[in-house]
């Protein structure tokens, strides 16, 4: 694991010049791995944030002169948002995970920041947050892509329903083998054994699929799909389409229930500051850029999108229903 993450950030052999900033909590698996392991292994230097605030974060990228910064896109999208480009001393790589990033959210960030290099990554706790990453620029530009395969780690993607292999640009779920995947769920032999096939492949339960140069992108949460009349609507597909829209800063699309369809999906909508954006002009976006199953049919807007604790877009089913309680405008 250690020698993954010298490789990932490139610090083998190197003169270990590179000050981390720590903004993601250590008990969560991006934070344990990254840090308190892998970068704490390799001797790197890393400053730590008891707690993420984005005026803190700004001070200590200048007082302690950090050049790389890990963090979670809602830092990112709020590092864009700011009217004015923030001071960002020695800051010259980041690395994003736990959600793709946007063609307009990469292109937006390179514009207002052009000195600083984005990177992307995919991993999950099961996996010990190893899986891909992008290792350039270039690379990132390859939009949605969470980069190429880590060292020792085999992929494939499969059939859900019968766990067939897929050819290359064909969406499934992943599966990923290596020598860090997790032996099992602790006291859960049910979920160990319904996520773990005999031969060790792990399922991520993540929809993907693999291009042609064998680039990893992630399409959605398996069982997040949203289920109208049989048809799977993935609702990152529709937030990230949401996102491009000019006057839309945030958005959180989930499964809203229906006696007659099952789910249809409803967006969530957080307004760009001085914008009147409509509910009828929100789903007259979507409608014309989508299949007729996927369209957006219910929009909200709130004043926030409900993050958890590792400032992650709260989207996993369990906990999307916070959203219905958040304080519609």
């Amino acid at each position: 694991m250690v020698q993954i993450i010298m490789t990932r950030f490139r610090l083998e052999g190197s003169d270990r010049t590179e000050t981390f900033l720590c903004t993601v909590p250590m008990f969560h698996v991006y934070g344990l791995v990254t840090f308190a392991t892998g970068l704490l292994g390799c001797g790197a230097t890393i400053i730590v944030l008891s707690k993420y605030e984005l005026p803190e974060m700004l001070r200590s990228i200048n007082e302690y002169g950090v050049t790389y910064l890990p963090l979670v896109p809602p830092i990112l999208v709020a590092m864009l948002a700011h009217p004015k480009p923030l001071p960002l001393g020695n800051l010259r790589k980041l690395v994003s995970g736990g959600a793709p990033l946007s063609k307009e959210l990469i292109e937006g960030f390179k514009e207002k920041y052009p000195q600083v290099e984005i990177l992307q990554g995919y991993g999950l706790t099961e996996s010990t947050a190893i899986g891909a990453s992008t290792d350039s620029a270039e690379e990132s530009r390859r939009y949605g892509t969470a980069g190429l395969l880590s060292p020792n780690t085999e992929a494939k993607i499969v059939d859900p329903e019968t766990g067939e292999a897929l050819p290359v640009n064909r969406t499934g779920e992943l599966w990923i083998r290596g020598p860090y995947v997790m032996k099992g769920y602790f006291k859960n032999t049910e979920a160990t054994q319904s996520t773990l096939t005999p031969d060790g492949w792990l399922k991520t339960g993540d929809l993907c699929y693999i291009d042609e140069d064998g680039y990893l992108f992630v399409v959605d949460r398996l069982k997040e799909l949203i289920k109208y009349k049989g048809y799977q609507v993935p609702p990152a597909e529709l937030e990230a389409l949401l996102l491009t829209h000019p006057e839309i800063q945030d958005v959180a699309v989930i499964p809203f229930p229906d006696r007659e369809v099952g789910q249809f999906p409803m967006a969530y909508v957080v307004r760009k500051k001085g914008s009147n954006l409509s509910e009828r002009e929100v789903m007259e976006f979507v409608v014309k850029q989508v299949a007729p199953y996927k369209k957006v049919r219910k929009v909200a807007f709130v004043t926030e999108i409900p993050k958890n604790a590792s400032e992650f877009t709260v989207v996993i089913h369990e906990q999307r229903a916070i959203l219905y309680a958040a304080p519609v405008l």
